[in-house]
């Protein structure tokens, strides 16, 4: 008898497999925070992060006790920082609550946890049955069926998540989940997929009609928005002069940047340090970062001395920016 897909899946999973942390463990804790992290951002980006987060937050309980200016320090330069705050709010019920919910729609109804997350706390902390469906499986599902539907439809995506909930081995749905995201990160890629080497090569029906190159479909992103701005540094002995968003601010509320020459107008610009360049969605930032003079600023300005930039929610462009003027401070994972 054929071995099953599931089969395949994890006796190639077993033979070897990347060792990311949060690998390492069924502490639902852990497992959540890393989820969260992983949202949008590399595995390997998301390691020094998850490790310094739990060296500060051990424990779902210090994470509630803690204000959310040390959370949003923690997460700072991992950008989405609505991650962060939900991350807290949903520490402050499960720490309420006792622990973490059991069930799939307990963990579901949480701040932040949406089906993917859910099912993955659910089966890799708890062996609960559920399939996890985020980017990497929606394109084996598409290869593997090969099916041509665009998966940013809704019916699409739920049909799908039945396709992986077919696959799934409920005596290891933890371990299966994990074999079938690692398969779409290292060997069913997006382009140029490694199909020589891949365990469901026999079972792939894209690969059989040649069209693995052309799956998942999804329809085009929007059109990219490149925006030209100025980054000023001004110091003072080793200080250097932030200006924190308002509280009421629609992105990077209560964050700390370099002030422009908009929040500066009798600002002097000097020399200029480069360039920095940052992505936001499909807003593409180029700004020039420049020593500058000031003496008057508002009441949402602070000096801070170098040493305290690890302490406070520090925009990702400044610390794209102090890097590049050479201004350190505790920023390692820059």
């Amino acid at each position: 008898m054929k071995p099953s897909l599931s089969q395949l899946l994890l006796r190639w999973y077993r033979r070897g497999h990347r060792d990311l942390p949060w690998r390492r463990t069924s502490d639902p804790y852990r497992i959540w925070v890393s989820e969260i992290m992983l949202q949008q951002t590399r595995a390997q980006a998301v390691i020094p992060y998850y490790e310094e987060f739990l060296a500060r937050f051990p424990s779902v309980e210090t994470l509630a006790g803690a204000p959310e200016e040390a959370v949003l320090a923690a997460w700072s330069g991992l950008g989405y920082y609505s991650r962060a705050r939900n991350l807290r709010r949903a520490g402050l019920e499960i720490a309420a609550r006792g622990g973490f919910p059991r069930d799939y729609g307990g963990l579901r109804a949480l701040p932040g946890i949406g089906d993917y997350t859910a099912a993955a706390i659910a089966s890799i902390a708890f062996g609960l049955p559920h399939a996890v469906l985020d980017g990497n499986v929606l394109r084996v599902v598409a290869r593997v069926e090969d099916d041509g539907s665009d998966i940013s439809e809704r019916r699409t995506r739920e049909r799908f998540r039945a396709v992986a909930q077919s696959w799934l081995d409920a005596r290891r749905p933890g371990e299966f989940n994990q074999a079938l995201m690692e398969l779409g990160a290292t060997v069913c890629l997006p382009r140029n997929p490694l199909c020589l080497v891949c365990p469901l090569a026999e079972l792939c029906r894209a690969r059989q009609e040649g069209t693995a190159g052309q799956l998942p479909v999804k329809p085009g992103g929007p059109t990219p928005v490149h925006i030209d701005g100025v980054l000023l540094i001004v110091r003072q002995g080793r200080s250097v002069l932030l200006r924190q968003a308002e509280p009421a601010a629609r992105r990077m509320a209560g964050f700390w940047d370099l002030p422009t020459p908009e929040d500066l107008p009798r600002a002097r610009a000097g020399a200029s340090f480069g360039e920095i360049r940052h992505t936001i969605t499909h807003h593409r930032y180029t700004l020039v970062v420049k020593e500058a003079t000031s003496r008057a600023a508002g009441k949402r300005f602070r000096w801070f001395d170098p040493a305290q930039l690890g302490e406070i929610p520090l925009s990702t462009t400044a610390r794209k920016a102090l890097k590049l003027a050479g201004i350190a401070g505790r920023m390692e994972k820059l």
